[in-house]
């Protein structure tokens, strides 16, 4: 008999796949880092790079790159959860796709391919959530994933469409006023989009008096992409294993930013970038944002902070903890493992020991 959600987020199985998180108040708080797991390193020397997060009171990493195995290896050994990282709908690296499949890339409302013409930057190559074979393609890869031996769980990142408006900080970078959305940087107009969203209204996307304003086209996108990860979460499920997604720092943020609708997904983890600099906002603000992922979110699924240790250092890292844990979140993932110095690990160990 087939699974339901409720069943599989219910089953103890699936709460140890996930990292040991349950919902909110129920267990210990937790704490995450991302890591790029490439590059020639043994087992010996990553055990002991995650000996030295356990130590410190980390309870999972979200690792991309290198050898999934071997870092499944080396994380449990020193008794660390472990998702896997990879690249969702933004497939820069991915040559094959690239080349046997050029009509599945994403299209800006300029008509413009962001294979040929990726928006902003030269790696954003992105693949269009409409299509019936992108979302099996990318069934397949996640599939794979999950299977591989010790993978706790698949940990999407890049799960939407391209920035229609970046964050604010980030407008100077690239010479830009986004004080509205432009057609360079609004997706996805390909044909897939433009046949389906005119058989559900009747209406061409590419005909609109203001597509930017039209609010069932801006629910089509967000419920593309929200089908695209149910796809995903069925094949995960399907091997016995947990889903997780870094996604935009709340729901409204994502929404507007993003076309990224996450407090619909089935998602047994939550992984909000509250990157509070990106947004030039203060470390209190990651409290709120923290508390309006937490009430939009179904009640069995946990949220786990995200913050940028680039803006963060060992005191204001302490400050964004608590700011987390006050606005109801089940733990704190830190962007990257690089950065955290000794002294933000003592920080870490003190709120883990406040919080037993």
């Amino acid at each position: 008999m087939r699974q339901t959600r409720r069943e599989f987020l219910q089953s103890t199985a699936a709460v140890a796949l996930a990292g040991g998180l349950r919902p909110p108040g129920s267990v210990p708080f937790s704490m995450w880092t991302w890591v790029h797991g490439g590059g020639d390193v043994t087992l010996t020397e990553w055990r002991r790079r995650y000996a030295r997060l356990r130590a410190a009171g980390l309870t999972g990493v979200l690792v991309s790159g290198g050898d999934a195995t071997m870092h499944a290896e080396a994380a449990h050994g020193e008794g660390l959860a472990l998702h896997r990282w990879i690249w969702t709908l933004n497939r820069s690296g991915d040559r094959a796709v690239q080349e046997a499949h050029p009509e599945w890339f994403s299209v800006s409302r300029e008509g413009k391919s962001s294979l040929s013409d990726p928006p902003y930057v030269g790696y954003y190559k992105w693949l269009c959530p409409t299509r019936r074979p992108v979302r099996e393609y990318l069934a397949g890869v996640v599939s794979e994933v999950a299977a591989t031996p010790g993978v706790d769980a698949v940990h999407l990142d890049y799960v939407r469409h391209p920035d229609v408006i970046l964050p604010r900080n980030l407008w100077e970078t690239y010479g830009l006023v986004q004080d509205h959305e432009m057609a360079q940087f609004d997706f996805c107009y390909c044909d897939a989009c433009r046949e389906r969203f005119e058989r559900e209204t009747g209406r061409d996307p590419v005909s609109l008096p203001d597509a930017p304003a039209d609010v069932e086209w801006r629910r089509f996108r967000w419920r593309m992409v929200t089908e695209t990860v149910e796809v995903l979460a069925r094949a995960t499920h399907a091997q016995g294993k947990a889903i997780s997604a870094a996604v935009f720092p709340t729901p409204s943020i994502a929404r507007t930013l993003v076309r990224q609708e996450w407090d619909r997904w089935p998602l047994e983890v939550v992984f909000p970038m509250l990157y509070h600099s990106f947004y030039r906002e203060p470390v209190e603000w990651i409290e709120g944002a923290t508390a309006e992922g937490v009430t939009a979110l179904p009640t069995a699924t946990p949220l786990v902070a995200g913050v940028y240790l680039p803006d963060l250092p060992p005191v204001a890292l302490g400050e964004a903890i608590r700011a987390a844990r006050r606005g109801g979140a089940s733990g704190v993932a830190m962007f990257e493992m690089g950065g955290l110095t000794d002294e933000h690990l003592q920080v870490v160990r003190a709120a883990m020991d406040e919080r037993r």
